[in-house]
Parts: C-alpha cells; structure tokens; sequence
C-alpha cells in the first residue's frame, strides 16, 4: 500500500470514529455498549434514544460531513484557480449573496414571505452567481474576479446593515441566529435535496483534477495543452458558486473551513496532483466539520455553542501558523 492509499484509509477511520462520536455525545450522552448492541440487532437501553440518534443525530452528522467536505473542496478550488492561498469558498461574494437573501426575508417581510429560509439564501446566492458569470465573461483577469467578489460582499453587507439598522429586535435575533451557522437545522427531507446536489459537485470537481493541474504551471502552459481557461473559470465559478449556496442555505455562512483545510492538507501531504489532494480534502473537510460539531455541542453540558465560534477558533490561528510557517522558510 503506497503512501497516498494509507493516508485516505486512515481519514476514512478517522471520519468514521468521529462520526460515531457525533451521533452519541451531546446534552444527552449514549453509552457506546448501547450503540454496538443496536448494531447486533437489539434495542436501546433508554426509549428516547432512537429518536434522539435517528431523528436528530444522525441527519446533523451527515450535514456535517457534507457540507465540511463541499466548503473544504470548494477552497482547494479557488485556491488554485487563483493561485492565492488566502482565497477561500466565499471569496465570490455568494455566502454574502445568501446573507441578503435572508436578511430580506427575516429583516424586511419579518420572516412572513412565502420563502423558506434555505430558498431565500439560494436565491440571494443565484443573484449572486449570475453576476460573477456574466463578469467573468467580461474580466481577462482572475484577480479582477476576486476584488468584484470582495466588492460585493461589501455591498451586500452594506445593505444588511441598513436593513438590520431599521428592524426589531426580534428580526435582528433570528438573522444573527442563523448567521451564527448550525449543522443542525436539517431533517431528511432537507438532506433528500442537499446531498445529491453536493456529491454531485464533489465528483464534478474530481473530473477536473487535470485541468486544475495544468493551472497550477499557468495559464500560458494550460493553453498550451488545449485547456480553455474561459471555460474552466466558469466551470469553477458555477461549481464553487453552487456548493457555497446549498452549503450556506441549509446550514448559515460557516467561517474558515474553506480556507483552512487545504492548508492543513498541504501540511500533512507534499502533493499538488488535484487526484490526490480533492479526495484528501473532502475526507478531511467532513472530519474537521465533525470534530467542531463535536466540541460545540460541549458534552454533558445543554448548551450549544455556535459552530461558526469553533470553526474560527480553529481556522484563524491555523492560517496564521501556516502563513509563518512558509514564510520563515521561503
């Protein structure tokens, strides 16, 4: 077994220790021996805890792992599209996009429209979206994308913070509520819908490891072998544009993830195949996301703390350490 093999079995291990972790702390924690004797076929040692593992638990853990492994592959992406290792899932302004569309919702029709939350965010993320494909159709440069998507996260904030400034107190709770991010806001009917659609994009972006291979030696080599670099923007714009909004719809605007699982990637695995870094990506993106849902559910305790705090917790000094990290050897 070569080096690659057993760094994807050990993730796999890994994602699936904490996974099991996930579903059996929290306020109400289930003893392992009751979780491997529902394995070999017989019931729970308390009524409740089936519905607790099945009907909450479980859907919250698979939220979790998706969308950990959509935000983290979603970074790699436009890392290495913009050859920038700040650039992150939400550097296109589409989690801010999804933030208008709720703040409309929650702030402005007081929650009362005929928009769910998860519909508001994707239709504020598609508003979005459609905005950065038309410009990339109009911008020879990548990094012209980058400050318009920084642009209009300012816009978007902007009006957030006017909508925010005339709103109740109570619609202002809701937003930040829901901008604090959570796992567990879906059930599976929402998963029925979300998952496709991310292991979809997941494998979608597996099939373009090549081209992104032939950015990283750029533009001028990529042309060079026949790769549109036209096309791969916009594939890569509607790809990352799409994860980051279902992520975002379904589980609120989740800090660092993006941008710091790639780093931690290239830390542990001195590769830059896109074949092997996505898959390590995605396995390490679902347990990070695990990890940190682990640690806000604060076991034994009945209060959740906000997984947007722990994501960041964890990403912003891990940025900063890497930074140091290659500098002090550049």
């Amino acid at each position: 077994m070569n080096k690659t093999n057993f760094r994807v079995l050990l993730m796999t291990l890994f994602l699936v220790f904490i996974f099991i972790a996930d579903i059996l702390v929290g306020s109400v924690n289930i003893p392992l021996s009751d979780f491997f004797q529902y394995i070999k076929g017989n019931g729970w040692s308390h009524v409740s805890y089936e519905a607790i593992v099945f009907d909450y638990r479980i859907p919250k853990a698979l939220t979790a792992c998706f969308a950990g492994s959509a935000l983290a592959v979603s970074g790699l992406l436009m890392q290495s599209f913009f050859r920038n290792p700040l650039a992150g899932p939400y550097v296109l302004g589409i989690s801010s996009g999804a933030s208008f569309g709720v703040a409309l919702l929650l702030l402005l029709f007081s929650g009362t429209f005929l928009f769910s939350v998860p519909i508001a965010a994707c239709l504020g993320s598609l508003l979005v979206l459609v905005s950065m494909i038309w410009a990339s159709k109009r911008f020879r440069s990548s990094v012209s994308l980058l400050i318009l998507g920084l642009m209009i996260s300012y816009i978007t904030g902007a009006l957030v913070g006017v909508l925010q400034y005339f709103s109740k107190s109570e619609e202002i709770q809701s937003f930040v509520l829901w901008g604090l991010g959570s796992f567990a806001k879906t059930q599976w009917t929402d998963l029925q819908i979300m998952l496709p659609v991310l292991v979809l994009g997941l494998v979608f972006a597996y099939s373009r490891s090549k081209h992104l291979n032939s950015l990283l030696l750029g533009t001028s080599y990529a042309q060079s072998i026949g790769v549109s670099i036209k096309s791969i923007r916009r594939q890569l714009l509607y790809l990352v544009g799409v994860l980051v909004a279902w992520v975002t719809a379904y589980c609120g605007p989740i800090a660092f993830l993006g941008m710091a699982v790639p780093h931690l990637v290239r830390l542990w695995v001195d590769e830059s195949d896109h074949k092997i870094t996505i898959p390590l990506v995605a396995l390490t993106g679902a347990c990070v996301a695990l990890l940190c849902d682990v640690i806000a559910q604060v076991p034994g305790f009945t209060i959740i703390l906000p997984i947007n705090s722990i994501t960041s917790l964890f990403g912003a000094p891990f940025v900063i350490y890497y930074l140091l990290k290659k500098n002090r050897f550049a």
